[in-house]
């Protein structure tokens, strides 16, 4: 290998893209990115419009960027709509709320994902983590409720599973995972004071050092913040 393509890989390894930049979590995956040197670009729906509700915003804003990206991370989500709360039973659920909370954490996603590819290098290691949440497990379900965001946070981790096995098939050293971040500070959790906690800074040290221990051979897998997989 040459002194340039060397210098070129190293510069595409440093090259991150991190969606939902301005949330508790996704500000704090920028801060420990750019501390380590890597050149970040954040987009968010406060700073960029980038809103997953109008389809439109996403594909603008992705078309407009160049790759490739070695890090891709995609923070973005939703408990519930403003003004409401994660349902305790049937009869709670709301059609629109629940299109809501789909759109946010599912649809949305899934509009990045499809322009992944062109943004990942086609050759080396590359990562792309979607924030989903354990809750999102049907093996792990064990107390219901939270309707919408169970149901979203599973339809993201489907996504996520099937997006890494086509994206294998063109960037065979590219890693497509789903992260659990555990419970974190942010407005998401405060109304749950009885669940153990961590900061968005710690969150994000955990999910990229998580990252960082990942091969190609585990593509397509869903993690908590410890690194240890998650039933589906």
């Amino acid at each position: 290998m040459t002194q340039s393509s060397s210098n070129e890989d190293t510069r595409v390894h440093n090259r991150a893209l991190v969606i939902g930049a301005s949330g508790g979590i996704g500000s704090e995956l920028c801060a420990a990115l750019s501390g380590r040197g890597d050149e970040v670009t954040g987009l968010s729906r406060s700073a960029d419009g980038i809103d997953f509700a109008h389809p439109d915003t996403v594909r603008s804003r992705l078309e407009a960027l160049s790759g490739p990206f070695g890090t891709i991370l995609i923070a973005s989500g939703m408990l519930a709509p403003q003004g409401a709360r994660p349902e305790k039973s049937l009869g709670e659920i709301d059609a629109s709320r629940m299109a809501e909370v789909m759109a946010t954490n599912a649809i949305g996603p899934a509009q990045v994902l499809g322009h992944v590819p062109r943004l990942l290098p086609r050759n080396g290691r590359s990562v792309v983590g979607v924030l989903t949440a354990r809750v999102g497990s049907i093996g792990d379900n064990r107390l219901g409720g939270w309707y919408s965001y169970r149901a979203s946070k599973a339809a993201a981790n489907q996504i996520v599973h099937t997006a890494a096995i086509e994206i294998a098939r063109t960037h065979p050293d590219a890693i497509v995972v789903a992260l659990h971040p555990g419970t974190v500070e942010t407005e998401f959790t405060r109304d749950y004071p009885a669940h153990r906690k961590v900061t968005p800074a710690e969150a994000a040290g955990n999910l990229l050092g998580v990252l960082d221990g990942l091969g190609p051979e585990q593509t397509g897998q869903f993690f908590d913040w410890a690194g240890k997989p998650v039933p589906w």
